[in-house]
Formats: structure tokens, sequence, C-alpha cells
């Protein structure tokens, strides 16, 4: 399917002038971010960052003994999954049958949609993409009875039970008060659990739970409260188990986001269950890390875990200086419409005066300090240092990635002096 996704004048960033291409045949064209070959603002890809990110977190996985299936939600993009299948993901994660959709189109073969799923037309694409492909298993999250009822009615009207078709793989999520979705007691848990391996419509394949609305970046609180919530998910996959209530050979038991992902291995490798535990670690932003907010919670896993090098920042947006309309202030040619900031402002990174091919490091005390949908106000002190000029490049960091990935149809991956190897879709 990605060979037939073709890149042209109707795709954001692409060269109006430029015949079409297909991703993977980008590089041939041998053009260079800072040579002027494509519009600014555009988001790239660092080639050297993705290759060390993709092998870094699959070998990490590897060494705390648990799988990966990663995030799909953060990329959309059917190169990348490829990709993390082919570096060793035991499967992919999901939030949507949609997102589902395309990760299959890509190769995935077991995955985990971390979210509930209920309405018709969902539960109608679920069940056309596991007919459609044999070898495709896919587990979801209920936390509630009222789901449970929602899709057994869905499989009476449909007739699914009556023509003997296999149940529905499903996982029972734990959740945080005052947090988003999850059964809030293990009493509620249990419950729910029995109802569900009764169920015509599903069978339970292990407990989930997701960890990063308790992180705040403080070691000893993330470490605390993650742990109480390890436990508590613990506890429920021990009272499951000890009433016989897992379908499969082993329990499936996942967890992780992408701040924190250290502190619920514990949960992934529990002990003493009396059938082997499949652990699933599904962080996602990973894949291209940041410049803010993961970065900031990665130097705390760093810690943890005694680590001098993990994940590196792969993801920017090149945009050009278009006005310096006072002395301290500089207008950039990328906005809402082109770069994350739902967590924080972009953060300047490289920079580019007119005509030069080789990026240098951003000069101290440039900021930006807002956004409009098109432009980004850069500040800086006139009065030290270099200042921007009309037709400069900057390079923007960003925090997020997941809502800069959204913004762009395609994106170029570069090799470290800005030169186009490839390029990769999404599917938002």
């Amino acid at each position: 399917m990605t060979d037939e996704f073709l890149l042209d004048h109707r795709c954001k960033g692409y060269p109006l002038h430029a015949a079409p291409s297909r991703p993977a045949d980008l590089g041939q064209r041998g053009w260079n971010v800072l040579a002027g070959d494509l519009p600014l603002p555009i988001a790239v890809i660092r080639e050297s960052a993705l290759a060390h990110n993709l092998t870094w977190m699959q070998a990490y996985a590897e060494r705390k003994g648990v799988a990966l299936a990663p995030h799909g939600k953060t990329t959309l993009s059917p190169e990348l999954f490829a990709e993390q299948l082919q570096a060793g993901a035991w499967g992919l994660t999901f939030a949507t049958v949609y997102q589902l959709c395309v990760g299959v189109e890509a190769g995935a073969r077991r995955a985990i949609i971390a979210n509930q799923v209920l309405c018709d037309a969902d539960l109608d694409g679920l069940h056309a993409l596991l007919q459609r492909h044999a070898d495709l298993r896919v587990w979801f999250l209920i936390d509630s009875l009222a789901q449970l009822r929602c899709i057994e009615d869905w499989v009476e009207r449909r007739g699914h039970t009556a023509r003997g078709e296999r149940r529905l793989d499903t996982l029972l999520e734990m959740g945080v008060p005052g947090q988003r979705t999850g059964c809030r007691t293990l009493e509620e848990a249990l419950a729910l659990a029995q109802a569900m391996a009764a169920s015509p419509a599903v069978q339970l394949g292990g407990v989930e739970c997701y960890e990063g609305g308790v992180a705040r970046c403080d070691s000893e609180h993330d470490a605390r409260e993650v742990t109480a919530l390890v436990r508590r998910v613990t506890e429920v996959a021990r009272a499951c188990d000890a009433q016989g209530l897992f379908a499969d050979a082993e329990i499936l038991l996942t967890a992780g986001g992408s701040a924190v992902f250290d502190l619920v291995i514990p949960l992934l490798r529990t002990q003493g269950l009396s059938k082997p535990v499949l652990g699933v670690l599904r962080s996602g932003c990973y894949i291209t890390h940041d410049h803010g907010n993961y970065q900031r919670f990665l130097k705390h896993v760093e810690q943890r875990e005694g680590l001098d090098d993990s994940l590196r920042p792969a993801l920017e947006v090149w945009t050009l200086v278009q006005s310096v309309p006072e002395p301290g202030l500089a207008l950039l040619s990328g906005g809402r419409r082109d770069v994350s900031y739902d967590l924080e402002m972009p953060v300047p990174v490289r920079w580019a005066p007119r005509h030069e091919r080789r990026a240098a490091s951003i000069p101290t005390g440039w900021t930006v300090s807002a956004l409009n949908d098109h432009h980004a106000y850069l500040r800086y002190d006139p009065a030290t240092g270099p200042a921007p000029a009309v037709g400069d490049r900057v390079a923007l960091g960003i925090s997020h990635p997941c809502t800069t990935f959204d913004k762009w149809r395609w994106l170029p991956v570069v090799d470290d002096e800005g030169t186009i190897t490839r390029a990769i879709s999404t599917r938002f």
C-alpha cells in the first residue's frame, strides 16, 4: 500500500513545479533542505537519529525480557510501521480501528487497540479485518459492563455467535481515579473480568493500564505513583488468574507510554501466575523522540537505569526567516499548522544563514515566544551575538511528536547534511 502513495503538488511542502515521486524514490532527486529545493516550512526526520532510536528501543525491550508493540498513533506512517516491525517489534498498538487498518496494510499481524471499541461501525470494521486476514490477532480494551453489553448486543444482532465465530480478543483495563478510562477498584475489575470470561462475545486475554497520566517528571513522585499502579494491576491479574478467567495459554500484561516506560517493567515481568506472562511495552514517541517534554522525562529514565546514551531527537521543522520588523523580533514561516504546540512552544535548535548549506548551533538566547497559524515569533537579544536576517533558515525542535506528525501528509528523511534520502507518508 505504501508504494501507491504519490508525492505531488497536492502535498504541503512538495515543490509545485516538480514531477511526482514515490516516497522511496525521492532520494534520487538529489534535493537538500538547505539548498532551496523545497518550500519552507518543512518537517524532516533525521536518518541517523531515526535508525539509532529504532535499534535502541528494540534492544532495550529485549534486554528487559519484554515484547515491544509501539504505539502507531505517534506517526501513523506505513513506512515507519514497516521499519519498526522489521527492527523486531512483536506488533503495533493503535487508538482506533481506522489506525489499525493502516497498520495491517503495513504488515502488522499482532495489534493492541489501547482504547475502548464499542460502536457498530468500528466492530464491523474490526470483524472485516479479522475475516480478511486469518493470521491477524487484535486485542482491545474493556473497562465497563456497559461497554461489554454494547459488544454483546452487536454480536447478537450480527449473528456472529450463531455462526460459531471466534470470540473477540480483549484486555481488561485498569485506570487511575481522576484520570481517563479503566476500572478503578479490584472489586469492579474482578466483576467485569468474570463477565468477560463468561461472555459469548469476547474472551479475556490479559490486563492493561496506562501509566503516563500520573507522571510529573519528578523521579521520586513518578516511581511512587507508577509502582502503586503496577501493584494494583498485578493484584487484578493474580485475582483473575486464581479464578481461571484468562482464555489463552499465556497472559498478556501491557503498559508503557513514552515518558516513564522503565517504571512499568516489573508489571510486564510478573511472576507466579499459573500461565506464562507475555509482557508488552507500548511506547511510541521513542521513534523520533523530541527536544522538550520527552527529553526531560528521558533524563530521569537515564538516571534510574544508569544509561549514558539513549534516544535522540530525530524530528525538526525547518522554517524561513521572512521578516525582521524590529530589533529583537524575527518572524519565521512556520506556525500552528506546521509544528506541535499542545505542550509548549517549539525550540530553535539549528540555524543556517542564507545561501549556506551547513547548519550551525543556534545562538544563545534565541527562543520562540508565540505562534500564529503560519508564523513563529523568534525572540533574540540584538545587543549580544548574531541576529537572524531575512532569508536565514531556522530549525525548530518540537515537544510531543504526535502533534507534529499529524500536520504533515509526508516528511522527508534527511542525512546529517540535509540531503533527502527518501520520504515517509502519514495517514491522519
